[in-house]
């Protein structure tokens, strides 16, 4: 039923003339900003020379391609995910829904995992601009399978807490809304976390994906994502839950 549930998800997915804009737009802006680093190693690169041990071409473009898309998928993710299931409790669909015989889990799971086949069209697209400079160089595949990994897990983040965020609201905008609200406050508390609070630091996304970027990959980086994405999977089935048990 999993499958099914993310079968559906993401055919409308591919119906929806917003998905088809933002996966333009997105790809469109990754493409600016890997040629506009792809630029600036060329012109780094008669210094880089002289440099022992100095970045190389994945250093310059491939690690900061990846924390751009970054930026710009905490941008575009929550358009995806707020009609989740938001979108069912304004068509009051939702009831119809619930009472099919399926578990609260496979629904959420169902849910997560199209919208994340979706977004991660979008990640495979930006992955393999970098490879396009095998063509004529070198590139450090550590490195960039490292930032692979941390966009994946980063993104996958996102699409949890949109999706929760869904459960939350009947009107797809206010999930979108909150859900950027909560990525965003989630991301600059890194900034809180540099004057010297742990605690920030640890909860901020941009301090668990920056080492990965430099190809350091640590378990507690890994498991941070993890948590972060079982325990909005759990909050939204609980949510479901709830709304079940309602008369």
């Amino acid at each position: 039923m999993i499958l099914t549930i993310a079968g559906r998800e993401l055919r409308s997915l591919f119906l929806s003339p917003l998905a088809w804009a933002v996966l333009a737009v997105v790809q469109a802006l990754c493409a600016y900003f890997f040629l506009l680093y792809l630029d600036l190693y060329l012109q780094l690169a008669p210094r880089l020379a002289a440099v022992v041990d100095g970045p190389g071409v994945t250093g310059i473009v491939v690690a900061p391609l990846f924390s751009t898309a970054a930026i710009v998928l905490l941008l575009v993710v929550p358009l995806l995910t707020m009609r989740l299931v938001s979108e069912e409790r304004q068509k009051q669909t939702l009831p119809l829904l619930l009472s099919a015989p399926v578990s609260m889990t496979d629904i959420v799971l169902g849910k997560f995992v199209g919208v994340f086949a979706f977004v991660s069209l979008m990640l495979a697209l930006i992955a393999l601009m970098p490879l396009s400079l095998l063509a004529g160089g070198e590139l450090d595949l550590g490195l960039w399978a490292a930032g692979v990994l941390g966009m994946v897990l980063i993104v996958a983040s996102f699409c949890s807490i949109g999706l929760l965020m869904s459960t939350l609201t009947a009107q797809p905008v206010v999930a979108a809304i909150g859900s950027f609200g909560v990525l965003l406050l989630l991301w600059v508390l890194n900034i809180a976390g540099d004057s010297g609070n742990e605690l920030f630091a640890y909860l901020s996304l941009l301090s668990h994906y920056q080492p990965l970027l430099r190809g350091l990959v640590d378990t507690a980086d890994i498991a941070y994502y993890l948590i972060i994405i079982v325990t909005c999977l759990i909050l939204s089935v609980r949510r479901l839950h709830a709304d079940r048990l309602q008369p």
